[in-house]
């Protein structure tokens, strides 16, 4: 509100409005230091919970600053007063820079903004020129298709902080854009997301995304402005994208921590339009957007650096889930399949509902997504690859693949032909999960009976006994109960349908349905037909043929060395475009790959106590975490051995690993099983207690399995939950705590459903010690045996695996 009273009185020469812009910065000014930075979320921070919150307010307060004081209305004592926050908030920003995230972009954009206050050409050159600084953000953040590499969500985040921080940077005399490459890269920016926008004109909720949320948001919208204004009107389809988004219906205004300006006010009954738009768009956009715009009809595209694939026609939007996992924010979603056809969503991705919900482990399954899995998990991290991609005429066919499973699209103008295929020689368990938008009918004869689907989430399973054999029909009915959407379904194996949370902002569960599978070099196929007069009438299967019958006759679909080829009655397409995957290129010397730590656990003759005794133990070989680069900190630095260590005592014998952990700590934190719920962003409440967390993997190519330990009671009882994205159990743990005259001992047995140790094996290991203090909602920090130091924010119970350390049998 500040800056924009600021520009209102910069502009219209309204001395009302300068005077209360002043009045904000003046309060500001003299509370600023008397909040206290500590028991923050993510990052130190006087005012919010986080960092990048603090940045964002501090471009919104020095902009307000910078306006009045070009315009005289400053006096030097408020001056110097703003001065003083600035130095303050960019101490603690710089402090805590967040390498190539979202956030950092605008970590970036205050830093700048406070070198333009100060007029101070070092603070400048880091903004921009760090390794991850404005222009590391510009050429690494977005890939070479334009996208950021954590999903359209963070994209439009990160665009609108790197925007801003190129517009400080200019004001410091640093224009960006006068470089060619830097000036492409923010038209690939720019360009992205449009690509990308569902028929309805939302972004889909890939990876960690707010579902439903539309790009004709004001917020949204003055990212185009801003750019094309910055780009001189270049390039010229974006001004076509913009004109079909303020031509829209007029989205439900939504709240955004970024953008305050409407603070979700109830939109107007309009379409938006440039009148709609911030303080900041009045300053950057251009006077007016060109006139006789062509329609904008991206067409079907693959974003390369995404690996995402969009196959697109008149009335239907399909797209495969391929490239990277995404970091923090990435799904288990590799080769999940996204349909919106028709004004209808009915295949979608659900992105991430409320991060302080239970149900955020449902949304961050592959069983939530229409994704294949096997053997009941979901898929572990790693990047899926897009194989293949071609467009011939009205036909598009697209491939990707992850580990030992592929999915094939081939989209012509009436159906959808979707494969899925696993080619692992061992037996396994194929499921393929489909989140239907709309009452499904079966329109094949047979009944269901009682099915078993395992998960926390999932409830009502039931299994359909066809009375034929063959493919299964379904037909999803519309919004007016007429048919919207026809699939075939063709495999050996089952139809099971159950019940599970719906789409983030319903209240109501929703069935699914699951085709599933068992045995080597599986497939499932099926047909997707959005018409409300399905064409396609049979589907057959005859070896690598796939045959779809249509009014015409017979279409025939089969794979070739170098594509595929659909043979029609009159004619045959020949779809091509395989891609050929190139091994990164890694540097001789790598400064940056981490040195695994190395510990060695003693054979135990007896299993020792496990009643936090340590009594058995054969402590001759004691892991150490006792050490300032095994320190993660929140807002404080590692206090010292004295304060907080640990001991670990590691034995093992054919039955089980044992851990013996003496604890150096002065308060001990525990949380009993009735303690209420915290709440806590994206964290389960029992890494704010005091415990560990454990890593084990039994082989390089084997699972992870992950651990965490709470101190449940007085009584010596422990909480054990499996950690995120790792195949533990927490019946797989058994253990004990008492209190000691330094701290407290846990003792634990960890037996693994694998484990078949020798002498002189390794085994990735890797334990990190909790500490909580009794001032405090959130954790103070953790040593981690493994190192790294850094900070502990967001990290939940996450350890990377490729940090992991070498555990010897001895």
């Amino acid at each position: 509100r500040a800056a924009h009273l600021a520009t209102l009185a910069s502009l219209a020469d309204r001395s009302d409005a300068a005077a209360r812009a002043t009045d904000i910065l003046r309060c500001y000014s003299e509370r600023y230091l008397q909040y206290p930075n500590r028991d923050n979320v993510l990052g130190p921070s006087h005012l919010f919970f986080s960092t990048y919150l603090e940045s964002i307010w501090l471009t919104n307060f020095l902009a307000a600053a910078t306006l009045l004081r070009e315009q005289g209305e400053l006096d030097q004592e408020l001056a110097e007063a703003i001065g003083t926050v600035a130095d303050e908030a960019a101490n603690l920003i710089g402090e805590f820079d967040e390498g190539l995230s979202n956030r950092q972009t605008w970590h970036n954009a205050a830093l700048a903004a406070v070198a333009v206050w100060f007029e101070d050409e070092e603070l400048a050159t880091r903004a921009v020129e760090s390794s991850t600084g404005i222009i590391a953000h510009l050429l690494r953040g977005f890939g070479e298709d334009g996208m950021w590499f954590e999903g359209e969500n963070y994209h439009l985040f990160a665009l609108r902080g790197e925007l801003l921080a190129m517009g400080w940077a200019r004001q410091a005399g640093v224009d960006l854009l006068a470089d060619p490459q830097l000036a492409e890269r923010l038209m690939a920016a720019l360009r992205a997301p449009a690509l990308t926008a569902l028929p309805d004109h939302t972004f889909p909720a890939r990876k960690d995304s707010r579902f439903g949320v539309s790009l004709a948001q004001p917020m949204y919208l003055e990212l185009w402005e801003v750019g094309l204004g910055r780009l001189s009107g270049e390039p010229p389809e974006l001004a076509a994208w913009l004109k079909e988004l303020y031509a829209a219906p007029a989205p439900a205004a939504e709240r955004f921590d970024s953008y305050l300006h409407e603070a979700g006010e109830e939109p107007p009954a309009r379409p938006r339009s440039r009148a709609d738009l911030s303080w900041w768009a009045l300053l950057d956009m251009a006077p007016a957007l060109p006139q006789d715009l062509p329609a904008w009809s991206p067409g079907s595209i693959l974003l390369e650096s995404q690996g995402l694939p969009i196959l697109r026609s008149e009335r239907r939007y399909a797209s495969l889930e391929c490239g990277e996992y995404g970091g923090g924010h990435g799904h288990p979603d590799r080769l999940h399949l996204t349909l919106h056809a028709g004004g209808r969503h009915w295949l979608a991705d659900p992105g991430t509902g409320s991060y302080v919900s239970r149900d955020l482990l449902w949304y961050r399954s592959t069983l939530a997504h229409n994704a294949p899995r096997l053997d009941g998990v979901s898929q572990p991290v790693g990047d899926a690859t897009c194989d293949a991609f071609d467009t011939q005429g009205e036909w598009a066919w697209a491939q990707g693949s992850f580990g030992q499973l592929s999915r094939t699209l081939v989209a012509g103008p009436h159906y959808l032909l979707d494969l899925v295929d696993s080619s692992a020689p061992e037996e396994h368990l194929l499921e393929l999960p489909w989140h239907l938008d709309g009452r499904v009918e079966i329109l094949t004869p047979g009944s269901w009976v009682s099915g078993l689907l395992e998960d926390q989430f999932v409830s009502a399973g039931e299994r359909f006994v066809p009375a034929v054999e063959g493919e299964v029909v379904l037909e999803v009915l519309g919004e007016s109960g007429a048919p919207g959407l026809s699939i075939r379904f063709l495999f050996q194996g089952e139809l099971l349908r159950a019940e599970a949370p719906g789409r983030p902002g319903s209240s109501e569960r929703a069935t699914f349905y699951l085709a599933r599978a068992r045995g080597r070099n599986l497939r499932l196929i099926a047909v997707l037909e959005p018409s409300g007069a399905p064409v396609a009438r049979a589907l057959r299967l005859a070896g690598e043929v796939i045959e779809v019958d249509g009014p015409d006759g017979a279409e025939r679909h089969f794979p070739t060395a170098d594509g595929w080829d659909v043979t029609l009655p009159a004619a045959t397409v020949r779809l091509r475009g395989r891609r050929h995957a190139t091994a990164p290129v890694r540097p001789l010397i790598d400064l940056n790959r981490p040195i695994p730590v190395e510990g060695l656990a003693l054979h135990a003759a007896e299993p020792p106590s496990l009643d936090g005794s340590l009594d058995g133990f054969d402590a001759g070989q004691p892991l150490q975490l006792d050490h300032e680069d095994q320190y993660r900190r929140s807002e404080e630095p590692y206090p010292g051995p004295e304060e907080f260590s640990a001991v670990v005592a590691v034995n093992w014998d054919v039955d089980a690993l044992y851990l013996g952990i003496d604890v150096v700590k002065q308060d001990v934190i525990s949380r009993g099983d009735d303690a209420p719920d915290l709440e806590l962003d994206n964290e389960p409440d029992d890494i704010h207690a005091d415990g560990v967390q454990i890593y084990l993997r039994l082989t390089p190519e084997g699972p992870v399995y992950g651990f965490l330990v709470a101190l449940a009671a007085e009584s010596g009882a422990i909480r054990v939950h499996p950690t995120a994205e790792t195949r533990a159990a927490s019946e797989m743990i058994q253990g004990a705590w008492q209190r000691s005259d330094a701290g407290y001992r846990l003792t634990l047995a960890v037996v693994l459903p694998d484990w078949q140790p020798r002498s002189g094996d390794t085994i990735d290991f890797d334990i990190l010690v909790n500490r909580a203090e009794p001032d405090r909602l959130r954790r103070a920090g953790q040593l981690v045996w493994s190192g790294g130091g850094g900070w502990v924010y967001l990290r939940g119970d996450r350890q990377d695996p490729a940090r992991l350390g070498l555990l010897e049998l001895g």
